[in-house]
């Protein structure tokens, strides 16, 4: 019994030795995973982009200003001369949160009490709670150091803080999480559809040897190609409006922009992701390969693109990661059509990556593809 044991157990291991691939990925898989759940999962949200309107331009609006810098949860990236440049930059994603300063502030400052706008982008509701708590502390511990300066100060206004931040939350005032994640999982349902069905489907065809059938019959290849790549894009937009469906009358998920132009920039997304699925099947020899590989594409995607957590809390090694994967992008999108009402002129500098991305990726695949049919 015992020499028969032994038989079998070599005999495994022989064949992890021969399939390297395998091998390869149930080594390193584990690995990813730990790296990047220790990247991803981070509540506390620092660097949150920040747009200003400093309609004062006093000193005290100055040191409020240098309050939220110094507080590391705000990064002041842009100043913005106006309410409505503030709302463009909040709309196209450039800015999470917006202050603006009255041009009143330091004359209310002295006075009484002085109001100071701040607007936070809640579509991302980790990041908004974040913000929000951030900002209440801040105008606290701000409101506190006005009244340390002030002789008598603290018996004075004890009833009224002299700084009152207003925070109005945009997008999903609620927090509510499902608003956030439920347009996201297009983004994932989209992709899995492209990128292992569509990879299995070829791998499956070359392992039961109908691929060869197939070439040498009169079909060309850029038909049969294209065969196997629209099956897979009418199932995926039809899941993609079951999803949309579901999204808005169970979840009760605004859907504020335009459906048309969602769908058309899907297909963008998609172009890429059909690639990717290519180009696994030609590294892949069996059905479980494919799907190994397949899976790989999904672990950072998933996790480091910002669609369970947000990527201002990820280190900045992650936050480059999540600057080359598509589905960043494309979550940009699809939030900011259906959750903003957005349009291509606030999407462009999303959709650019996606169409270079889609280039790259799509014109590798078919060479590839061609290399193996050869």
């Amino acid at each position: 019994m015992g020499s028969r044991l032994h038989g079998i157990i070599a005999k495994e291991f022989l064949q992890l030795g021969r399939d390297r691939l395998a091998l390869t990925l149930m080594l390193f898989v584990p690995v990813a995973m730990l790296f990047i759940f220790g990247w991803a999962i981070n509540t506390d949200v620092k660097h949150v982009p920040t747009a200003v309107v400093d309609l004062s331009g006093s000193v005290e609006a100055r040191k409020l200003l240098e309050a939220f810098e110094n507080s590391q949860y705000f990064d002041i990236r842009h100043r913005a001369a106006n309410t409505r440049e503030l709302t463009r930059m909040i709309d196209d994603g450039s800015a999470k949160v917006g202050v603006v300063i009255p041009p009143d502030y330091a004359r209310e400052l002295a006075r009484k009490q002085a109001r100071v706008q701040v607007i936070v982008d809640a579509s991302d509701p980790q990041v908004a709670t974040s913000a929000m708590n951030a900002a209440a502390a801040l105008g606290a511990d701000r409101s506190l150091e006005i009244l340390t300066e002030t002789a008598g100060g603290a018996v004075l206004r004890k009833d009224a803080p002299p700084l009152d931040l207003r925070v109005r939350a945009w997008y999903n005032p609620d927090l509510v999480s499902a608003i956030f994640i439920v347009p996201g999982l297009i983004g994932a349902l989209l992709m899995q559809t492209t990128v292992s069905v569509m990879a299995i489907a070829i791998v499956r065809e070359r392992e039961r040897g109908t691929l060869e059938a197939l070439v040498v019959s009169p079909i060309r290849r850029w038909e049969l190609l294209l065969g196997k790549i629209i099956p897979n894009l009418l199932v995926a937009y039809g899941q993609m409006t079951m999803a949309l469906v579901v999204a808005h009358f169970v979840f009760d998920v605004p859907i504020r922009g335009s459906l048309a132009l969602l769908y058309g920039l899907s297909a963008v997304f998609m172009w890429g992701t059909l690639g990717v699925g290519i180009l696994v099947s030609a590294a892949s020899r069996t059905v479980p390969q494919a799907m190994q590989l397949s899976f790989m594409t999904f672990l950072p995607s998933i996790y480091l693109s910002g669609l369970l957590f947000p990527i201002e809390g990820m280190p900045r090694g992650a936050q480059y990661i999540a600057s080359i994967i598509p589905l960043t992008y494309y979550l940009r999108i699809v939030r900011g059509i259906v959750l903003k009402g957005i349009g291509l002129e606030y999407l462009w500098p999303s959709v650019l990556p996606l169409v270079a991305f889609g280039a790259i990726v799509f014109s590798l695949s078919i060479v590839r593809f061609r290399k193996q049919l050869d």
